[in-house]
């Protein structure tokens, strides 16, 4: 049986959380609230209020570091998230991967869905699942709508990394964790990846772990 939710009012539960100050606290796997679809914003925290949340998504996602952060990782249920990547890599691996900079944006109701069927496979992390990482093949082209904080519509297609940056955070939002979507014979250690597989393609991983690409 799950854990009974929180009947806390959501935008006072996000008022307690904001009142500490700088980085939120980082919700590992494991807690339901990653594990559960999340709820449309509506205007739940209304303008203000959701430009404080924002801005601690914000500050969090660089305190990390990370390249992006959904809400639930915060403990927050609403289907919010934030991106942004400088995308400080060598050109040789941003040209395998596909790597290029992103902007901060917000994606308020993200959905994705694939441009075409080609698929790319990389080593991937998260910020729930601390000190690991897994090959995951995504769609290499990704179409999402949705809006961002002031209500504007978003509808744009991202490929390469970033749109393995949307695939991932949106996935949060469903409930999701890269794991579910992995090959669990590349699963390694942060430091394992540092030590043998930081090659800009992880080839090398699939034939030496036992695993295929796509």
């Amino acid at each position: 049986m799950a854990p009974p939710r929180d009947d806390t009012p959501l935008a006072e539960r996000v008022e307690e959380l904001l009142a500490a100050g700088g980085p939120l606290p980082l919700v590992a796997a494991g807690r339901p609230v990653l594990r559960r679809a999340t709820v449309p914003y509506d205007g739940q925290l209304g303008p203000a209020l959701l430009a404080r949340f924002v801005e601690a998504l914000r500050v969090t996602m660089h305190a990390a570091p990370g390249v992006g952060l959904a809400a639930p990782q915060v403990g927050v249920e609403l289907r919010i998230a934030v991106i942004e990547d400088p995308a400080p890599v060598p050109q040789e691996v941003a040209l395998v991967r596909g790597r290029v900079p992103q902007p901060f944006r917000v994606l308020v109701n993200p959905v994705y869905e694939p441009v075409g069927t080609a698929r790319a496979a990389f080593f991937e992390g998260c910020l729930s699942v601390p000190g690991w990482q897994a090959v995951v093949a995504r769609h290499a082209e990704v179409r999402l709508r949705g809006a961002d904080e002031h209500g504007r519509a978003l509808d744009e297609v991202f490929t390469g990394w970033p749109a393995r940056i949307v695939q991932h955070e949106t996935d949060h939002l469903d409930g999701t964790l890269y794991l579910d979507r992995a090959e669990l014979r590349s699963l390694s250690t942060d430091e394992a990846v540092a030590a043998l597989w930081a090659q800009p393609a992880p080839q090398a991983a699939a034939e030496a772990l036992g695993f295929e690409l796509p």
